[in-house]
C-alpha cells in the first residue's frame, strides 16, 4: 500500500538564522520552544553565568544560531568554515579563524532572550530542557537554576520552575554547555560508519522549551489500548496523566477532557507540592470500552488511523494546564520461534520485519522537510520498519512513523559509554552515569509509549547490559507502563529480565555475492538479523564527484587498497573498499574509468540488495523461518561510500531500486539456491487469478526457456514456490532470467530481471569472520561488456498535483534494436542544464527491456518555478540522452 506524501526540496546547506527574542505564549497550558540562541566559546566569553545571563550583557561577535543547534551546527549556520566540511577530507582540517586548538574541549555559552506576557492570573513559568550533550549549567536573569550534575545526558528531560526569577517582559537565559566524549558520557557516538563531529555534538540538540502553567501542571498523558484478538472487534482504553501542585497551598483540580471522543472528568485534591497520577479506565468511565475501534496497521497491511487524547486541569474555575497526545489502537507482541528467533506479531498477524538502520544528520541539525522526505523514501522502498540504534529522534519522527504506518524498533547504541559497562575491559559506570541512564530510559519510555509505530525497545546493542543495569532498564520501563517487547540486545544474548534476545548479528558488513543470502548459516536468510548488508553502496557518479576530491576519485577505481575517508573516517576494517572493488573487477571486468566503476557498482548494488531482501521474504514461511532483516543502513549522516539505501544527497541509485524491487507488495522473484521462481505477498489480502510469464534469455536476447502460468492463487502474508527452472542447454556465459507477474485482467503486478552467470560464486565458509565471507571463485558477468548499443525511445510529460510535479516517462525498445537495453536509469532535472529534482520517488527505475518491450514510470517531486523539467536517460549499453517533460496545461489532480 503506497501513501502519497508531499516531497519538499531542502538545500543541504542551512541558511544563516537571524537572532530574535522568543515571544512566549500568554495562555496557561502552552509550550513555546526557544527559537534562537547566541553562542560563544567560553575561552572568549570568560565571565560567569550571573554576568552573561544579565540584561544588557554585550554579545558582539557571538554567533546567532537556531534553537536546536549543536555548536558545529551553529558554526555551519554562520558559514564559519571556508570549505565544505562534507567534501574530501576537509572535515579533518576544520579550523575556525583566530580560534585556539582547544575550541571544542572547553564549554560553550548559549544565551537567549525571552519575552514573557503580562498576566493577571497566577502563572508558573517552567524551563524544560530536552536533553543536553554532554551537560550544562543553567542561569536565568543572573540566578543559577541548575548545574551540570542536574542537566546531563543526551536524552533526559528536566523541568525547572523559574517563576521566582522571571518577570513580564524581557528575560535572559544562559546555558554553559560542557563538552563531552561519547566514550566517557552517555551522549551520542558514531562508531565506524561516520566521522565523529569535532564538537562531539555538544549543545541543546533537542531544544529548550518555556512552559506556562497555572498552579496545577499536567504532564505525561498516556493511553494504553487493549485490543481483542483475533476479532479486533473491541478495545479498552486506560488513560493516565500526572498532575502536580506547584503552589505552597493545597488545591482542588478538576481534570476534564476527551479520549477517542469519550468525555472524561475527575476532581483530585492536591496538597502543596503533591504529585498524583490521575487514571481513567472502563471501570470508572464505561465509554472507554470501545466497540469496532479503528485499528492501526503497519504499512502494507491496512490503514493507520490515530485517536486523540485532550485533557485540561481547572483550578477555581480557571484553566491551569493542558495535555494532549495522539495514539493508535493496535496489539504488538513477540515470541521465540522453535529455532529461538524473535517473531513479531501485530494485531494477531505474524509479519516479516523488513527494515533498515536510521542515521540522523551528522551535526544533529533539525530539518522537518528532509525528515518527511526520508519517510517518503521508506514508503517508496517498501520497507515497514526503521531501527534506531541510539540516535533516538524527536517527537516529529515518531509522529511521521505513526501517520505512515512505519514501525520503529528503538534502542540504545553500541560501542561507546552506553555499552562500556557490558564489555570486558570497559569502564564501569559511576552512580552519576547510572542516574543519567535511568533518567534517559524514563524519558524515552514516556516519549515512545503512546506511538503505535513503536514495537519494542532494545536495552542493548552489540552487548546485553550487565545484570544490574538490565534490571534498572526493565524496572524503569515497567514503571512507565511499557507494554511492548523489551529485547536484551541486537546479538544472541539474554538477560534474566528479558530472556533471550531472539536476534542475530552474524555479519556480513562487507561484500558477498547475492547467493550468500540463501545460505543456512551466518547472515543467511533465517531468523531475525538485526543489522546486515554487503557493505559498500556506491552513489551515482554526480554524487561521487560531489563528495570526493579528484585524488579520491582516482583512487576509488584505480587503487582500491587505499584508504577512503568517506568509507570510514577512522582506520577501521572498512576504510578501504578492497573486497568490493576486487569482486567488481572479477565479476564485471576491471574498471576502465571512474564512470565505468560507478556504472558497474550500480549493477552490483542493485543485484545484491535485491537478493538480501528477497531471500528473507522467500523464507518467511520456511521450516527455518526468516522473521526479520534490518539492512545496515537506511541512510547516511554524511556523504558515504558505505551502508545506505539512499545517499546523503537523497539521490536514489542501484541499492535503492534493488530494495524497492524486492519489497514490492506482491512480488515475483528468483531464488539463487534452488533456481525456484517464488511469489511473495506482503499484504493481508489473498490474490487470485495471477498470471506469470517466465523466460530465460541468452545474452543475444534469444529465449532459451519459456513458461506461462495462469490462475495462480497467493494467500495474503505468505509465499508460494511457483516453479523451478530446469537445466537449460546452450546458455551464454552470462544470461538473463525475465519474470513478469500480471493480474487476471493482464495489468502488470511485478516485473523482475536477473543477470546471471553459468560460473557460480563459491563462498569459503570456513574462513568467514564477523564482517566477511571470502570467495574461492567469482561468477563471470564480464560478457555484459560485449553487449552492442541498444536503441531506446523516451516520451515524457508532467502535470501538477498540488505542490508536486508528477512526471510520467515511457521507455520503449523498438523491435529492431540490436540488443537488450540493460539497466536504464531515469533522472529528472528541473530545467535544461539545471539541478536534479531531489528528493523524488519513482514507481520503478533501473529497468531492463528487450526489443519490442516498453514500460511506463512515474516520478513525484516538489515543483519549483515554471521551468520545463528535463528527463535524462542512460543505461549500461544505452547512450545517454535528454528529452523535455512538457507540463500539461489545465491539469491539477
Amino acid at each position: 500500500m503506497m501513501v502519497a506524501m508531499t516531497l519538499s526540496a531542502t538545500p543541504a546547506v542551512h541558511a544563516q538564522v537571524a537572532y530574535a527574542p522568543t515571544q512566549v505564549a500568554a495562555d496557561a497550558g502552552t509550550t513555546t520552544a526557544i527559537g534562537h540562541w547566541q553562542i560563544q566559546d567560553s575561552a572568549k566569553a570568560q565571565q560567569g553565568g550571573a554576568d552573561i545571563s544579565a540584561t544588557g550583557y554585550p554579545t558582539e561577535g557571538w554567533y546567532p544560531v537556531s534553537g536546536r543547534a549543536t555548536v558545529m551546527a551553529g558554526l555551519l549556520e554562520n558559514k564559519t568554515f571556508k570549505n565544505d566540511v562534507f567534501y574530501g577530507d576537509n572535515l579533518r582540517a576544520v579550523q575556525v579563524p583566530e580560534a585556539s586548538g582547544n575550541l571544542f574541549v572547553v564549554p560553550w555559552w548559549y544565551r537567549t532572550e525571552i519575552t514573557l506576557p503580562q498576566s493577571e492570573a497566577a502563572r508558573h513559568t517552567l524551563l524544560r530542557t530536552n536533553g543536553l550533550i554532554a551537560s550544562a549549567d543553567l542561569w536565568v536573569n543572573g540566578h543559577q537554576v541548575a548545574d551540570h550534575t542536574e542537566i546531563a545526558g543526551a536524552y533526559p528531560v528536566h523541568e525547572f520552575d523559574v517563576t521566582h526569577w522571571v518577570h513580564a517582559g524581557a528575560n535572559v537565559l544562559a546555558l554553559r554547555v560542557h563538552p563531552g566524549d561519547p566514550r566517557q558520557s552517555l551522549s551520542i557516538g558514531w562508531v565506524d560508519w561516520n566521522p565523529t563531529p569535532p564538537d562531539n555534538n555538544m549543545g541543546p540538540w533537542r531544544g529548550v522549551d518555556v512552559v506556562q502553567t497555572g498552579p496545577v501542571a499536567l504532564s505525561f498523558p498516556h493511553v494504553q489500548p487493549t485490543l481483542s484478538l483475533p476479532d479486533l472487534a473491541r478495545a479498552t482504553l486506560d488513560v493516565k496523566v500526572t498532575a502536580k501542585n506547584l503552589d505552597s497551598v493545597a488545591h482542588d483540580a478538576t481534570i476534564t477532557g476527551t479520549v477517542a471522543g469519550v468525555p472524561l472528568q475527575q476532581t483530585v485534591h492536591l496538597a502543596p507540592g503533591q504529585t498524583q497520577v490521575v487514571a481513567f479506565s472502563p471501570k470508572t468511565t464505561p465509554g472507554l470500552a470501545l466497540d469496532h475501534p479503528k485499528v492501526w496497521w503497519p504499512v502494507g497491511m491496512g490503514e493507520h488511523p490515530l485517536y486523540q487524547l485532550e485533557l485540561a486541569a481547572a483550578v477555581d474555575g480557571a484553566t491551569s494546564d493542558r495535555a494532549t497526545t495522539s495514539f493508535g489502537i493496535r496489539s504488538v507482541s513477540s515470541h521465540l520461534t522453535r529455532q529461538g528467533y524473535r517473531q513479531f506479531v501485530v494485531n494477531g498477524k505474524p509479519l516479516l520485519i523488513r527494515g533498515a538502520g536510521w542515521a540522523p544528520d551528522m551535526f544533529l541539525r533539525d530539518d522537518p522537510a528532509r525528515m518527511e522526505a526520508e519517510f517518503s523514501y521508506v514508503l517508496n522502498l517498501g520497507l515497514n520498519t526503521i531501527r534506531s540504534e541510539g540516535k533516538l529522534e524527536n517527537q516529529r519522527f515518531y509522529d511521521l512513523a505513526d501517520r505512515y504506518g512505519v514501525m520503529i524498533l528503538a534502542g540504545w547504541e553500541c560501542c561507546d559509554k552506553w555499552e562500556s559497562a557490558a564489555k570486558t575491559g570497559g569502564s564501569p559506570w559511576t552512580d552519576a552515569d547510572r542516574k543519567v541512564a535511568e533518567d534517559s530510559m524514563a524519558t524515552e519510555a514516556r516519549l515512545l509509549r503512546n506511538h503505535p509505530s513503536v514495537i519494542g525497545f532494545l536495552i542493548g546493542s552489540d552487548n546485553a547490559p550487565p545484570p544490574p543495569i538490565a534490571k534498572m532498564y526493565v524496572d524503569t520501563l515497567h514503571a512507565a507502563d511499557w507494554s511492548l517487547p523489551i529485547i536484551s540486545a541486537a546479538v544472541p544474548q539474554g538477560t534474566a529480565e528479558t530472556g533471550p534476545s531472539g536476534l542475530k548479528m552474524a555479519g556480513p558488513y562487507d561484500w558477498i555475492p547475492p547467493s550468500y543470502w540463501y545460505a543456512d548459516k551466518l547472515g543467511g536468510a533465517f531468523g531475525f538479523d538485526s543489522e546486515v548488508s554487503a557493505g559498500a553502496d556506491i552513489p551515482r557518479l554526480e554524487d561521487v564527484q560531489h563528495m570526493l576530491s579528484p585524488q579520491e576519485q582516482e583512487a576509488l577505481w584505480k587503487y582500491p587498497e587505499q584508504r577512503q575517508y568517506h568509507a570510514s573516517a577512522d582506520w577501521s576494517t572498512f576504510a578501504v573498499l578492497t573486497p568490493f572493488s576486487n569482486a567488481l573487477a572479477q565479476r564485471y571486468g576491471a574498471p576502465t574509468s571512474l564512470a565505468d566503476y560507478v556504472a558497474k557498482a550500480q549493477l552490483d548494488n542493485y543485484d545484491n540488495v535485491r537478493a538480501q531482501f528477497e531471500a528473507f521474504s522467500a523464507r518467511m514461511d520456511a521450516a527455518k523461518p526468516a522473521t526479520g532483516v534490518i539492512y545496515w543502513m537506511l541512510n547516511n549522516a554524511w556523504p558515504s561510500l558505505h551502508w545506505h539505501l539512499y545517499d546523503y544527497y537523497m539521490n536514489p541509485a542501484g541499492a535503492y531500486f534493488g530494495a524497492k524491487k524486492a519489497n514490492e507488495p506482491v512480488h515475483i522473484q528468483y531464488a539463487y539456491d534452488t533456481k525456484g521462481i517464488v511469489l511473495v505477498n506482503h499484504t493481508l489480502d489473498d490474490a487470485y487469478g495471477l498470471q506469470a510469464h517466465i523466460r530465460v534469455r541468452n545474452l543475444d536476447g534469444s529465449v532459451r526457456y519459456e513458461k506461462q502460468l495462469q490462475g495462480i492463487e497467493l494467500a495474503g502474508n505468505h509465499t508460494k514456490q511457483l516453479s523451478t527452472l530446469p537445466a537449460v542447454n546452450g546458455l551464454s556465459s552470462t544470461y538473463f532470467v525475465e519474470l513478469d507477474l500480471a493480474s487476471t485482467d493482464g495489468k502488470p503486478v511485478s516485473r523482475n530481471v536477473y543477470w546471471l552467470s553459468t560460473k557460480a560464486d563459491v563462498l569459503d565458509w570456513p574462513n568467514s569472520n564477523w564482517y566477511l565471507t571470502p570467495l574461492t571463485q567469482y561468477g563471470d558477468l564480464t560478457a555484459l561488456k560485449s553487449l552492442p548499443p541498444a536503441t531506446s525511445e523516451v516520451h515524457a510529460s508532467t502535470h501538477h498535483d498540488g505542490n508536486d510535479n508528477v512526471t510520467t516517462v515511457t521507455l520503449s525498445v523498438p523491435a529492431a534494436s540490436p540488443a537488450v537495453a540493460l539497466f536504464q536509469h531515469v533522472s529528472i532535472k528541473r530545467s535544461a542544464g539545471g539541478e536534479l529534482a531531489l528528493p523524488l520517488t519513482w514507481t520503478d527505475n533501473d529497468v531492463t527491456l528487450w526489443p519490442g518491450e516498453s514500460i511506463t514510470l512515474t516520478a513525484r517531486y516538489a515543483s519549483q518555478g515554471t521551468a520545463e523539467p528535463v528527463i535524462e536517460v542512460s543505461g549500461w549499453n544505452v547512450q545517454a540522452r535528454s528529452v523535455p517533460a512538457a507540463v500539461t496545461q489545465g491539469e491539477n489532480h
